[in-house]
């Protein structure tokens, strides 16, 4: 049988067996033993083994369960809470204030956490039914927490961004650095269309009758509780920045900070400790199976030589690079609707890049573009991990039909930062090239 044959059936294979619903790292996993097996015979396994423990030994993916531990903890101990109700008295009379407060609540917890389904989650207890009893459209309200939340893919420090730097062989670092201007881009869009969308229909985001008289001193009061964000933001993205410790390093800071906050939160005890554990085990078990399958599986696709095919396919295709990278991008946004974003980093990611090389592209601009179409897939319908994050805590009445026409308008936001991205390559490289020098 020629690659281009066997190529065609594992992705068929694979196309099939995820309709099931069968969970992807089982899909890869089983798919990788049965074409190695296959292929190659039952000694050709000790390669699959040998991919398996330099998973397990990778110093870069122990900053995922460390980094979903200070979001966990952070999460349940209240700084997100008493950042909310500092948001809210300083936001009330501005045009949309309670969902652009929000959007600056997101920015500053995907600062914090780099995990997408603790502002998600926060927001949607805290920030949502307050939009809701001020008559907010909830069309406004879902979307603008469901992109909110997603801009802890970009703003470092973004458990995300390591599996893709650690799949793509990138500087965890400079991905961070290279993050941070397009995710305040894409959290000024947000911004930007809430403040219009506001000013022409004051009806879907109407300013609050003051029942209570808050005072400057009241608003000056409650900014005590940024002194813990910033001192978790410092902690963790300073000690990257100024050299102090790596990406690793820094995560296990940012755990000890969080634990504090905890404690002067009084929120510390039995309860939140076995509460963060049961949520480390649960995200970080997930990502590292995934990992393991996806590994397997694209040894196997690069084996039977599929990134050599699909190299010379690109290299005989008489089209635009932009047209290419545009189709890539396309890819990615589709793949988005069926699959998680961490798949189709761990197959996406080796396949793609040395078309990347190959069209003369810059590999860390390239990988925030691939980002951000990552932020797209998590709000995707029908499968994007937002969505059903929000389906959660929707009150009574609500249906996911709202939920899915909420996120249009900013699906379309989250596109025309890609497009400002790309036309504009300084965006992204400017501040890594910066900071190194």
């Amino acid at each position: 049988m020629s690659s281009e044959a066997v190529l065609a059936v594992m992705f068929a294979s694979l196309v099939g067996l995820l309709l099931t619903g069968i969970p992807l790292a089982f899909v890869l996993g089983a798919l990788a033993l049965v074409f190695t097996i296959t292929l190659w015979g039952e000694a050709a396994l000790t390669v699959t083994v040998l991919n398996l423990f330099d998973t397990m030994r990778s110093e870069a993916l122990m900053a995922i369960p460390l980094y979903v531990m200070m979001a966990s903890t952070l999460q349940r101990s209240g700084v997100i809470e008493s950042l909310y109700n500092a948001m809210e008295l300083w936001s009330r009379r501005l045009p949309g204030g309670l969902a652009v407060g929000t959007i600056a609540i997101c920015t500053i917890i995907a600062a914090m956490t780099g995990i997408v389904g603790a502002a998600v989650a926060a927001m949607g207890l805290l920030a949502l039914p307050s939009m809701l009893k001020r008559n907010y459209d909830p069309k406004l309200a879902i979307g603008t927490i469901c992109a909110g939340g997603t801009l802890g893919i970009l703003i470092p420090p973004s458990v995300i961004t390591i599996v893709y730097a650690v799949t793509a062989q990138a500087s965890i670092g400079q991905m961070f650095i290279a993050g941070i201007v397009p995710g305040l881009l894409l959290a000024s869009l947000y911004i930007g269309y809430i403040v219009l969308k506001a000013a022409l229909d004051p009806k879907a985001a109407p300013r609050p009758e003051e029942t209570v008289d808050v005072t400057w001193g009241m608003r000056i009061s409650a900014l005590k509780s940024l002194v813990l964000p910033a001192a978790i933001i410092v902690g963790v993205l300073g000690t990257i920045y100024m050299g102090i410790a790596t990406p690793t390093e820094a995560a296990a800071v940012g755990v000890a900070l969080a634990f504090v906050s905890s404690l002067i939160e009084r929120r510390f005890g039995w309860e939140l400790v076995t509460g963060v554990g049961m949520d480390v085990v649960k995200v970080t078990t997930m990502i590292l199976w995934i990992t393991i399958g996806a590994r397997a599986f694209v040894a196997i696709f690069t084996g039977t030589g599929g990134a050599d095919f699909l190299l010379g396919f690109i290299q005989d295709l008489d089209a635009n690079r932009w047209i290419v990278l545009a189709v890539m991008l396309a890819i990615l946004f589709f793949l988005g609707m069926f699959l998680d974003e961490i798949g189709i980093i761990l197959l996406c990611v080796p396949v793609f890049l040395p078309v990347i090389d190959f069209l003369d592209f810059d590999r860390l601009w390239f990988g925030i573009l691939f980002l951000v179409s990552a932020q797209m897939a998590y709000i995707s319908p029908p499968f994007g991990y937002t969505l059903f994050y929000m389906k959660g805590v929707l009150p009574a009445g609500i249906g996911m039909g709202t939920v899915y026409r909420a996120i249009i308008p900013f699906i379309l936001l989250q596109a025309a930062g890609i497009a400002i991205c790309a036309m504009f390559p300084e965006l992204v490289l400017w501040l890594p090239r910066t900071m190194l020098q």
